[in-house]
């Protein structure tokens, strides 16, 4: 709808029959499945059955909603670039509404909104960027004379699936921060009688929001969740555990000013307030923009966007975390989600549980060397 092409969707057609017009090669296609798997942490034997159900798909519908936010959850979907998979996932999807992305505008934007979740009742995809404001009746956000709520609790009705794409979304994100003005929540919050999955982040990268579509088509259900409702095949690890400066944390090597010689070196980012010992996200590995960069390969610290609470819990942002001096291994990382759960938010200890659970099996499969380290 929204990317012209040379090879319009015919009604009933399936999207094999929409590639081979379009000149996509099996190969092609085969390698996008791998991707696609890849991202999903599968098996490449499980390549010829994501294959098999992505193939006789027919064009799903789906109803993207903007609450209130400011728009860099979509800069950031429609910039994917992991090989094909944005323009591919994109493709074979019909993306019936987004206000920001259609031509259309008013009345008639409302009515493509109306028409879609009327033709398509209990079979859409709901797709959810922005928080919903509460406070004075949901006044600070409406959308031709309706509030956020009442939209999205008359979309999520008839939806087959509710994903909330970004931190507005996923908890509120800076509305929500103290003392939180609007009133606003996220999505999850609203819909009660249906799974939400989070796809965390602000942004959020946008190949896990192509990846959990894809994934709905290809297994009928959303994939497995965190304690947060996030993807576990996205935010199942901490950043500081797939961090390519580790081994700099481990050696007690850090940046202490960003122009100083550790920064030069690629020095460990923990001292001028990296998160990344707190914060479960999949930056390192797939990383930004054709996996070009993140913020840590950058030269910049993590800042915890992935958590609920970020704003409030991980400020100031170039402040270290409390009571996690330089250390050597997985043992003493436990005390990062207990130190946060008592000065900032019970939700962190979830990822000292997570850790422990990290650490155990890794100890089961490789011996574990301590050394200790200046706690500076």
């Amino acid at each position: 709808m929204f990317f012209p092409s040379s090879h319009p969707w015919v009604d009933g057609e399936t999207l094999r029959e929409h590639l081979e017009e379009r000149g996509v090669s099996r190969r092609d296609f085969l390698a996008f499945c791998a991707e696609l798997g890849a991202i999903l942490g599968l098996s490449s034997v499980m390549t010829p059955k994501i294959a098999h159900a992505l193939q006789d798909q027919k064009r799903p519908s789906v109803v993207w909603l903007q609450l209130q936010e400011c728009t860099g959850c979509v800069e950031s979907v429609i910039r994917t670039a992991h090989p094909t998979i944005g323009d591919l996932v994109l493709d074979v999807i019909s993306l019936d509404y987004n206000h920001t992305l259609m031509a259309a505008a008013g009345h008639a934007a409302e009515g493509a909104l109306h028409d879609s979740m009327t033709a398509n009742r209990g079979g859409y995809v709901l797709v959810v960027t922005g928080s919903v404001p509460l406070k004075e009746d949901g006044i600070y956000l409406t959308i031709g004379g309706r509030t956020g709520k009442e939209i999205l609790e008359e979309a999520a009705e008839g939806a087959a699936a509710v994903i909330a794409v970004g931190a507005c979304a996923h908890w509120g994100n800076v509305q929500a921060a103290r003392p939180n003005p609007t009133g606003a929540v996220g999505v999850s919050a609203i819909v009660k009688d249906k799974p939400v999955v989070n796809i965390a982040g602000c942004p959020p990268i946008a190949d896990i929001v192509t990846a959990t579509i894809a994934h709905f088509l290809t297994f009928g259900n959303l994939p497995k969740l965190d304690f947060d409702g996030r993807p576990m095949f996205a935010y199942g690890k901490r950043i500081h555990d797939q961090c390519p400066r580790r081994a700099h944390f481990d050696a007690g090597q850090y940046v202490e000013n960003f122009d100083d010689e550790g920064a030069r070196k690629g020095w460990c980012l923990y001292r001028v307030g990296c998160k990344g010992p707190a914060s479960f996200s999949p930056c390192p590995i797939i990383q930004w923009n054709n996996t070009t960069s993140w913020p840590i390969g950058a030269g910049h610290p993590c800042i915890g966007c992935t958590e609920r609470g970020f704003w409030d819990t991980m400020t100031p942002f170039y402040n270290r975390l409390p009571d996690i001096a330089g250390f050597g291994v997985e043992r003493k990382v436990d005390t990062v989600g207990a130190a946060l759960a008592v000065g900032v938010t019970a939700g962190v200890a979830a990822h000292a549980v997570a850790t422990g659970i990290h650490r155990a099996r890794q100890q089961r499969q490789l011996p574990v060397v301590e050394k200790e380290v200046d706690r500076g």
